[in-house]
Parts: C-alpha cells; structure tokens; sequence
C-alpha cells in the first residue's frame, strides 16, 4: 500500500510544553486507498482484527534525530507474522514530541491501560481502537535507540 493513502493526527500533546493537565496522546491514522487491502492485513488467520497485542508500532528514522527537517517512517507490523500493515512518512519532531507526552502520561498515570491510544480508520469510519504501551523508534541504519523509545518497565527486547 501506498505511503501516501494515509494520514495521521496527533491529539493531547500540547500540554507537555504548557505544563497542563496530563491527558493521554492519541493518534488517529485515515486510510483513504483500497480498504479490503488495509481489513486483510488488519486480520488473523482466524478472521478476527488483530488485538492491540497482536501490533507494533514503530519509527524507522532517515537521517539522524537531530538533523534539519529529520523524518521517518511510522510502521504497525503484524507480531506474530512479522507483516507490515501499514506504514506513512512523518517528521521526526512531531513523532518524537508524541513519544514523549506518551512517556510522561504513563509517569503521571502508571496504572493506565496504555501510554497512547491509536485510532485507525478508513474512509473517516472507524475499523479499529488500541491502548499501547510501546513505540519503538530506529536509527537509519536500524539499531534501536532506546532514549528515544517508549518501552514500559520490566520489557527486555
């Protein structure tokens, strides 16, 4: 699928540099291409949509965090298969802004079913809503940069 048949929107992030009221970050991502593409990829092999813990979410950067105009892919990968379900091209500011509202939510708010939320939809209908607690971001050359990634305590990977 193609990179550009989605969008994302970022929710509940701003309060981070307003010192508001912690809220939890949430990400809606539209679909506006082939449907039945994006709904097979979403389900299992018993025909169920995948679980939140059947997911990953991910950001694969292109250049180095703090270069100018620094950008990257966000991926949701199917656990058990290893699939891509989908990925889209984002600014490494806004994505890394969005981890760390979502780390500073699970800190104000430990016992929470999740740091974020991701809401996806095709067409504006809504397929699927998850609570997650993990976002693991990549540099270009693929080794995981844990400062910049959201991994719950008690999680070895």
């Amino acid at each position: 699928m193609r990179r550009d048949y989605f969008t994302l929107e970022a929710k509940n992030i701003d309060w981070i540099d307003d010192d508001g009221e912690p809220a939890q970050p949430q990400v809606t991502i539209d679909f506006d291409g082939p449907g039945t593409t994006l709904r097979e990829r979403l389900t299992d092999v018993n025909g169920d949509l995948l679980a939140a813990e059947d997911t990953d979410v991910a950001f694969r950067l292109q250049s180095p965090p703090d270069a100018e105009d620094a950008a990257g892919v966000v991926s949701v990968t199917n656990r058990t298969t290893g699939d891509f379900v989908l990925e889209l091209n984002e600014d490494a500011d806004d994505v890394l802004a969005f981890i760390r509202a979502a780390r500073r939510y699970g800190e104000h708010d430990p016992d929470s079913d999740g740091r974020y939320g991701v809401r996806l939809r095709i067409d504006g209908d809504e397929l699927l809503s998850y609570d997650k607690e993990t976002f693991l971001v990549y540099n270009e050359e693929g080794n995981l940069l844990r400062k910049h990634s959201l991994i719950p305590s008690g999680v070895e990977l």
